[in-house]
């Protein structure tokens, strides 16, 4: 078997570009004699992969005694069949697994033995029996002893970057992970793991190398201390509190780091040299892992999970616009840290009975991905079985409403992902497609971290804020208007040209903080010539919240107030009563520049325009929205016309996104209707080369997704 290849543009097997797609297919759940028949049912849905856990809990149910083989055990007899049937693997031997097993995969005996190894919060408490501390020392010694049982069995059906027998193409490490700890109760603060108090302990070492002299450190926490070792993770007052929430939750992300290379190391031990894969619990989750992705380099794919219902606490039970967004935003992300945009739970079915998750449904939400650019991708899962015996931690059946149930009966879900693999396989063009974007939109990565460790608290308008204002607003009034943004890291060079069509401008939604590499790299792209829209405010602070106004002074040292609490009604780009969050009325302007924008009842400009030094164009608007009204469409797209934006979809209906890919003489365009209501539109499309492709008029079904295909 060809090795599997990636970069951040797709997968190549054999040369050539090919999507991955994937299928969770547990070994000890599916009944052995049916593996078979239920692989080839899944390659008839343009299958080329499985993914599996491989249990710590089953394979050492006592500490010491290793089990392989028998029934449901038999890992090396699945790695058999997979590679006779020609499909690749993705071996996931944890430690974590989750997949709803009790103790979420781990042996008992380790978290009910060793309560030292527990997670703990800042008070000393356990957060519970099966969140771990990842980087306790015995834990450490405990996995160790699990990679060296079951890392030479994987090692023997491992592919090779010169091919081999196969069928295992990646390894993941662990599950989600930052999961067992944020999601029952927060970080870890054990303090075995952590060396509080300790000289040579991982805080102490972590703030050493972060501030280097104590009274540095003193100076940002406003504290006393006399030595890194007397430092405490928590406390403080004012702006010094987000500054130690953020340093601690820096280190934490770190250890996650430390743990993704102890667990590669102990892969990489067994001479096994397949790529080592994670995947992030979800798309707020991406981030956190930008500290391993530098610490494992190359070799190493990060993907996200992308869930939209496993039950009724869910923000929404279908794909809805809302998912969308977080999709696209997610895709990208990836994307950006250098990774194929890879999903690896896609929902293949719900832990949940009710509310369901339907056929229609789960084909909107594949579609969706695809329309925002996936490149491979995992069902979760495509097969269920029977729990080994008291293995289960929500019942004896893992059903997970598959699309091949526990007993292997074909259900609908099957037709739904037939039906998405035949839209895959039918476009191989796809594979190297790119999106036709009009505008960039700048993300500042540490500001989806900020949702952790700022609420909303001052000095505001918070990095939280700033993201989530992003998300809800400029990007999704973008997607009504048939925009198609191109995400670009501030922390990277912005510069991006549309062939024969000149620089597309950026959009950046800021906060009070940014730090100063992001502020100079906006200053460099004006200086450029290159055309931007910032909101709400010109950041004041750096991303550690000292002054720093590299972006501001650029821009002739514009002076705001914030605004009056009595209510106000804004006017910009020639647009009335713009509904929204007025942060900034501007005092004082550059000298030169256009007013574009005021609030009418106090009189103070709201919005202006500015050519800078290099030549460029920079619009400043002090206000923020959650998109809601026409009204925000009109001034987003007046507002981005004028930094030359050239809208390429020109559709009749707001409610229907339009995404365009194209490849050499090949396009597809995406039509999505995520409401629950049937929709019409006529769509038309501006190409790269300037030519107009009529597209007509579609009737789209509710929470539907249309595929149009053009020779161009």
């Amino acid at each position: 078997m060809n090795p599997v290849v990636f970069d951040s543009t797709g997968y190549r097997i054999g040369g050539v570009s090919t999507p991955l797609i994937s299928g969770e297919f547990h070994y000890f759940r599916v009944p052995k004699a049916d593996w078979r028949r239920r692989m080839r049912l899944f390659k008839e849905t343009g299958g080329n992969t499985l993914s599996t856990y491989i249990p710590w809990l089953l394979h050492e149910p006592e500490e010491g005694r290793f089990a392989w083989g028998g029934d449901g055990l038999d890992l090396e007899g699945f790695l058999q069949v997979a590679r006779e049937e020609g499909l690749y693997v993705i071996a996931r031997p944890g430690p974590y697994q989750y997949s709803e097993l009790i103790y979420d995969g781990l042996p008992g005996w380790l978290c009910e033995n060793y309560p030292e190894v527990l997670a703990r919060n800042p008070e000393g408490q356990i957060l519970r029996k099966a969140s771990i501390s990842y980087v306790h020392p015995l834990f450490w010694d405990k996995v160790r002893r699990w990679f060296d049982a079951v890392c030479p069995i994987l090692a023997r059906y491992c592919l090779t970057p010169s091919g081999g027998s196969g069928p295992i193409a990646f390894i993941q490490i662990d599950n989600e992970m930052g999961g067992v700890h944020e999601w029952f109760g927060g970080l870890d603060y054990n303090p075995v793991s952590m060396g509080f108090g300790q000289s040579d302990g991982r805080y102490p070492l972590w703030l050493q190398a972060r501030y280097s002299d104590i009274r540095t450190l003193n100076t940002q926490y406003g504290t006393r201390y006399a030595s890194f070792a007397e430092v405490e993770p928590c406390g403080g007052q004012g702006v010094c509190v987000i500054r130690r929430r953020k340093d601690y939750f820096h280190f934490y992300l770190g250890t996650i780091a430390a743990y993704a290379r102890f667990l590669t190391d102990q892969v990489r031990a067994h001479h096994i040299q397949t790529p080592i894969v994670h995947n992030s619990a979800h798309p707020n989750m991406n981030t956190y892992f930008l500290e391993t992705v530098a610490e494992l380099g190359d070799g190493f794919l990060l993907g996200s999970d992308h869930y939209y219902n496993l039950g009724q606490t869910w923000p929404q039970n279908n794909p809805t616009p809302q998912y969308a967004v977080r999709c696209l935003l997610s895709l990208e992300e990836l994307r950006l840290m250098g990774f194929p945009p890879t999903v690896f739970e896609l929902p293949g079915g719900s832990c949940a009975d009710w509310p369901p998750l339907t056929p229609s449904d789960a084909l909107a939400s594949y579609m969706t991905n695809l329309a925002f650019g996936m490149k491979g991708f995992n069902y979760y899962i495509f097969t269920g079985g029977q729990n080994p015996p008291a293995a289960g931690a929500m019942s004896d059946m893992y059903d997970y409403s598959a699309a091949i149930s526990p007993t292997g009966e074909i259900r609908p879900l099957l037709a739904a992902q037939k039906a998405f693999g035949q839209a895959i396989t039918e476009r191989p063009w796809l594979a190297t497609a790119e999106r036709v974007c009009d505008f960039r939109m700048g993300l500042d990565l540490e500001y989806a971290r900020a949702l952790k460790y700022w609420p909303d608290e001052e000095p505001r308008p918070t990095p939280k804020e700033a993201w989530e204002a992003m998300r809800a607003g400029p990007l999704t009034t973008a997607l009504c208007l048939g925009l198609s943004p191109e995400m670009v890291r501030l922390d990277a060079p912005l510069g991006a040209r549309l062939p024969g069509r000149g620089t597309k401008p950026l959009l950046v939604v800021a906060a009070c903080s940014m730090a100063a590499r992001k502020q100079q790299a906006i200053v460099n792209e004006l200086n450029a010539g290159g055309h931007a829209l910032i909101l709400p405010v010109l950041p004041w602070l750096d991303d550690h919240l000292n002054p720093c106004t590299i972006l501001s002074d650029y821009l002739g040292a514009p002076t705001f107030n914030p605004p009056p609490k009595s209510p106000l009604r804004p006017r910009v780009a020639g647009v009335a009563n713009v509904l929204g969050n007025v942060a900034a009325l501007w005092e004082r302007l550059p000298p030169g520049a256009e007013i574009l924008g005021m609030e009418e009842r106090s009189g103070k400009p709201l919005a202006w325009s500015w050519t800078t030094p290099g030549g460029g164009t920079v619009i400043v608007l002090g206000l923020s929205w959650q998109h809601s009204m026409r009204e925000q469409e009109q001034m987003l797209k007046n507002l981005l016309v004028r930094l030359g934006c050239e809208p390429a979809v020109h559709g009749s209906n707001p409610n229907v996104w339009v995404t365009v890919w194209t490849a050499g003489h090949k396009a597809v365009i995406f039509l999505l209707n995520l409401l629950s209501a049937p929709m019409e539109t006529a769509v038309s499309v501006t190409l790269p080369d300037g030519r107009l492709l009529d597209l007509g008029r579609h009737r789209l079904d509710p929470v539907s997704v249309t595929l149009i295909d053009r020779d161009v």
